[in-house]
């Protein structure tokens, strides 16, 4: 009894000496340069954590360096990421296509989106524009979705690339209208966005900071903006749900993760300065600047958000026989 006793203090010591030795850890860190694993340069993903480094700059005194991995849907990044030591010294920037579509649309992942990451908050929300060229005689997108079901397989509509948020968006609405459309992949959101302003396509789905610029110019037409509400940069453009798509919500999200085993209280560290500089105003003009939506919260909120996501963009992915580029 007596040996088990001692046995079961020592594991009890241990545990809070261990505790203590976290706890100082976060409170301590950083003391050396942090990277964040981001995809390709010059995405909406890169700027947003370039952006981010540059505060934590400032909070920590430390160098943020942005290491970008392209290629195969962002997943190259997510994968450098998972197995990455989980000191906190390595950060991740993920997204729609790397976390919540990967899983259904690769046959192998090299990582578990949930089992390799620890969740520490999500970052912004990027809504997509339903957007079409003049020449399309639909003037809504309930016009649209009727003119459509007249013409089904005639219509085509263009893409970033296989997989991609644009693509998956298209096949939401291809699903939830009962319609049928021709997708044609470009490389890129900006290719994408150029084929339909130039009328190699008639209708797309686009991010805001590619389409609203062509709006505004009167050189394509808004049916409607993919997110819950209104995107405050351009008000006057209603959502898909209040367009006649009950419920349909679409955006690029982004959320900042470490590697699994990351102790949770450099988690809660890391959740507690990010909200912070996420909640400022100034981050949320400069996102709205990007044509984002700051949506800064608690990792658990990130973990379940992961959760859904996946699910809802399976159903999405299996019914359209969706592949990644």
């Amino acid at each position: 009894m007596k040996r088990w006793f001692s046995a079961a203090l020592c594991c009890v010591i241990g545990s809070g000496v261990m505790l203590i030795g976290m706890a100082a850890y976060a409170q301590n860190f950083p003391v050396k340069p942090v990277r964040i694993v981001a995809a390709t340069a010059g995405t909406t993903g890169d700027l947003l954590a370039r952006y981010l480094a540059q505060q934590l700059n400032v909070r920590w005194g430390v160098q943020l360096i942005v290491d970008n991995r392209s290629g195969a849907g962002a997943t190259i990044a997510a994968d450098v990421a998972a197995k990455a030591a989980p000191d906190g010294y390595t950060l991740h920037i993920g997204q729609l296509a790397s976390f919540a579509a990967a899983v259904s649309l690769y046959t192998k992942l090299s990582y578990d989106p949930v089992k390799d990451f620890a969740p520490i908050t999500r970052f912004a929300d990027v809504p997509l524009i339903f957007i079409a060229h003049p020449s399309l005689p639909a003037a809504s997108l309930r016009e649209f979705i009727d003119y459509a079901k007249k013409r089904p397989g005639a219509i085509s509509y263009s893409s970033a690339s296989n997989g991609t948020g644009s693509h998956l968006t298209m096949e939401m609405l291809v699903y939830t209208a009962g319609i049928k459309l021709l997708h044609i992949p470009y490389k890129g959101s900006g290719a994408a966005t150029m084929a339909l302003v130039s009328g190699e396509v008639p209708v797309s789905a686009i991010v805001v900071p590619n389409a609203l610029p062509q709006v505004k110019a009167g050189k394509v037409k808004a049916y409607a903006i993919t997110s819950r509400q209104r995107f405050s940069g351009a008000p006057e453009i209603p959502t898909a749900d209040e367009a006649g798509l009950r419920g349909f919500e679409s955006t690029a999200w982004f959320g900042m993760f470490a590697p699994a085993r990351t102790s949770n209280a450099l988690i809660e560290k890391l959740n507690r300065d990010m909200v912070e500089i996420l909640r400022a105003p100034t981050a949320e003009a400069w996102l709205l600047s990007q044509g984002a939506v700051p949506s800064p919260g608690t990792p658990e909120e990130l973990a379940a958000f992961v959760r859904s996501e996946t699910v809802k963009w399976r159903k999405v992915i299996e019914v359209s026989g969706a592949k990644a580029g």
